[in-house]
């Protein structure tokens, strides 16, 4: 029987993929940005120089030139202090073709950025956000680590429900900078989940086939010494 935690898995993961289709559907054969303007006319009321300014420090976190150390941080840290070699390949894998990923998307679906950006203006295309595509990615696999890491129960929830409420910040602040629509950040979130579970898995299953070559070698019992 499949436990709690797969059966949340694959129902957030087909609600992600339903989520995506029916995204790019509305916006790139139906043409319909309705709640994409109504999402940016809720947020014009609250732009203001501190709000700014909060919200540029936050969607720091989600940039290239965080998230390059980050992985690099990590890649370390399990290689040579934790010594978990299968964290140290599942962080640049995961990161290296979630970015791919993303380059692809955005020259498949070629979307201009919203007029009117905040600050410097962004110049490459719109969706899905990459921002909100690799920060689930990111503090997804975080989150993973975590689940499987921590034995402290309240520990573990406390840094898994913070993680999420980060994602979901970094893409707010995508929206408030109007660095993005709201469906690129509502299709980056449902593609950085989907990306992160098949990741997951794929890496798994090698892991898993990893194991069994080593498996028989390791209980192969010893060959009995000649006798001189």
């Amino acid at each position: 029987m499949l436990s709690l935690e797969m059966v949340t898995i694959l129902a957030v993961f087909f609600l992600s993929l339903i989520a995506f289709i029916f995204i790019t559907r509305r916006i790139f054969l139906l043409r319909n940005e309705e709640l994409d303007n109504k999402v940016f006319e809720v947020l014009r009321p609250y732009i203001n120089d501190t709000n700014t300014a909060i919200m540029n420090f936050i969607t720091f976190f989600g940039k290239h030139e965080f998230l390059i150390p980050a992985n690099l941080l990590l890649i370390a840290y399990y290689l040579f202090l934790k010594k978990h070699k299968w964290y140290s390949i599942k962080i640049p894998a995961i990161a290296i073709s979630s970015l791919l990923l993303m380059f692809g998307l955005k020259r498949l679906f070629a979307r201009e950025r919203p007029v009117g950006q905040l600050l410097e203006e962004a110049k490459n295309f719109s969706f899905p956000s990459g921002h909100a595509l690799m920060s689930v990615t990111f503090y997804g696999l975080m989150a993973y680590i975590a689940w499987h890491s921590i034995k402290n129960k309240t520990a573990k929830w406390i840094i898994i429900v913070l993680l999420i409420g980060w994602i979901i910040l970094i893409g707010l602040s995508r929206l408030y900078l109007r660095r993005h629509y709201y469906s690129d950040v509502a299709a980056g979130f449902a593609m950085g989940f989907l990306w992160l579970v098949i990741s997951l898995k794929v890496i798994r299953q090698i892991e898993k086939k990893g194991m069994q070559k080593v498996d028989p070698v390791v209980q192969q019992p010893a060959m009995p010494a000649e006798s001189s």
